[in-house]
């Protein structure tokens, strides 16, 4: 695993040597990063996102799904109606456009 051991100002040129600890979101990729930051700036609410992103309320709540997994949070398993029910929207949002087939893969693995 990287350690992070200087910061370092890119205007002053002064930097401060030691062991810094990464914050929990600094290992996100982008795309998660990004829905963290649209989440937050909805107030957390899924119905929102889903109209600002173009996408079902399943895909939008697998991607916050994603993110808890990616931030070592529990998550609760759906149930056979509910993950038949995503799996028909998110074909149904593959045939529409609104997802790339790589997210309707990674959606259908879950």
């Amino acid at each position: 695993m990287l350690e992070t051991r200087e910061l370092a100002c890119p205007h002053c040129e002064i930097s401060v040597r030691g062991h810094f600890d990464r914050c929990e979101f600094c290992a996100l990729p982008e795309e998660q990063l990004a829905f963290l930051r649209l989440f937050i700036s909805r107030r957390g609410n899924l119905r929102e996102l889903e109209r600002e992103l173009g996408v079902s309320y399943p895909t939008v709540r697998a991607r916050f799904d994603d993110l808890l997994r990616a931030l070592g949070y529990p998550v609760s398993q759906p149930s056979v109606r509910d993950r038949q029910e995503r799996r028909r929207q998110v074909l149904a949002d593959l045939k529409a456009g609104k997802i790339t087939p790589e997210e309707a893969t990674r959606a259908l693995r879950e």
